[in-house]
């Protein structure tokens, strides 16, 4: 998920203390707050470049405090799980662990993240306040956000001048595909990314998931049968790929860089791909605009990751300088926006005239980013996303209806909150 170019002073004396602060070597034992020492990053799959750099130039300013990072698979449940059974091993070995913005919730409740606050607090007054908010459980700061995302829509604007806004007319624009491209992909395989793809249907139709409260089902409604039928109609009149059934982040981006998709729904780390992979069949033929809608402009589910201390590292007060080395300017601006495309979290590229000279989509994706609804804050997020990737793919397959796919959703969501 991904990109953008930073610039922010207020955070800039921020480096200075992060730089000072971790310079020093002196180890305690215990784990307690100062304690300082060589640290595990674990973060999933690479696939935007960027960490190798920020390890680089961490290590060099830092060489008896040392960041090793690992990388885990390409897959977010992966990641997850792959956490979780390290979490429950107590393994100090993972010492910052990267956060997905659905995890925040259950990770805290369970004890496994150390809070931000007191001489552990950081300033996000200059962050956007989707990811900050994503970071917090229960009024507290539990991790640093170091890249957002939003769901945009990439299309062919060689074929396609003027981006669809509703669906409607997204339908409209397939006939003007060639012969051997499809029209629309997303992530429809079974995992969190079809999560991700049914609930923006089903917001981009005026529905909802869960009412404000975060665990009240709220899903079993006929706007959201009709944000769902987007999906499940487009398997069955062919303006979703086939394909698409199978894809998660990496092969859709795939089939629309080899000039096999029209239109294509995905993160924003992809637009990197599209103009720098020596591959790319589209380098100067795609736009990026912001996802449609059933009657207007869609709704993107807010993505991104935070950086997160683990309860059980030894060495706490490296990883705490390590978090607010990732929110400085330099790695924001130079290293996430100009190597990987990754979203800031700070606010300030958004608006900054040469930021937008080399990434034009930067306003569309900060009005994906601003206009974003998250997935269902919640201790019990699992079980609220299997339930969702388990009847919707069932629903895209064709053995179950819509209205039964959501009523099974229903439940499960309430069977989740009781138990």
């Amino acid at each position: 998920m991904q990109y953008r170019k930073l610039l922010i002073i207020a955070v800039a004396a921020a480096t200075t203390t992060a730089l000072a602060a971790g310079c020093s070597s002196s180890k305690k034992s215990g784990g307690g707050s100062n304690d300082r020492g060589p640290i595990t990053f674990v973060t999933g799959k690479d696939t935007s470049g960027v960490w190798p750099a920020v390890a680089d130039q961490w290590n060099k300013a830092h060489p008896n405090e040392k960041v090793t990072v690992k990388q885990q698979s390409d897959q977010a449940d992966q990641q997850h799980d792959d956490i979780v059974q390290h979490m429950q091993a107590k393994d100090p070995g993972y010492d910052v662990v990267t956060v997905d913005v659905i995890w925040t919730a259950e990770f805290a409740a369970k004890g496994w993240l150390v809070p931000l606050k007191g001489d552990l607090s950081l300033d996000t007054s200059p962050m956007l306040q989707g990811p900050v908010k994503a970071a917090t459980y229960n009024g507290t700061l539990y991790a640093a956000p170091y890249a957002s995302d939003g769901g945009l829509l990439y299309y062919r604007k060689d074929l396609v001048p003027t981006p669809p806004t509703t669906w409607s007319e997204l339908i409209s624009d397939c006939a003007k595909k060639t012969s051997s491209m499809n029209c629309y992909g997303g992530q429809f395989s079974q995992y969190e990314g079809l999560t991700c793809n049914a609930v923006e249907a089903i917001y981009g139709a005026g529905g909802s998931v869960v009412k404000s409260d975060g665990k009240t089902p709220d899903i079993d409604t006929p706007q959201a049968a009709q944000g769902l039928d987007f999906l499940v109609n487009g398997f069955k009149q062919g303006y979703i790929a086939k394909e698409a059934i199978t894809y998660q982040e990496e092969p859709s981006r795939e089939a629309f860089q080899s000039g096999k998709l029209m239109f294509l729904r995905n993160w924003p780390y992809v637009y990197a791909h599209l103009t720098g992979d020596a591959n790319s069949q589209v380098k100067d033929k795609f736009g990026v605009a912001p996802l449609p809608g059933m009657s207007g402009a869609g709704t993107s589910t807010l993505g991104g990751h935070s950086a997160a201390i683990s309860t059980y590292s030894k060495h706490k007060g490296t990883a705490y300088d390590f978090l607010k080395f990732i929110e400085t300017p330099d790695i924001q601006d130079n290293v996430f926006l100009k190597i990987g495309t990754l979203a800031p979290v700070i606010k300030a590229p958004y608006s900054d005239a040469s930021a937008i000279a080399k990434f034009p989509y930067l306003p569309t994706l900060e009005k994906s980013i601003d206009t974003a609804i998250p997935r269902p804050v919640s201790p019990f997020y699992p079980a609220i996303t299997q339930s969702i990737q388990t009847n919707v793919y069932q629903a895209l397959q064709g053995s179950l209806s819509t209205q039964q796919a959501l009523k099974n959703i229903q439940e499960g969501i309430t069977k989740a909150a009781g138990s």
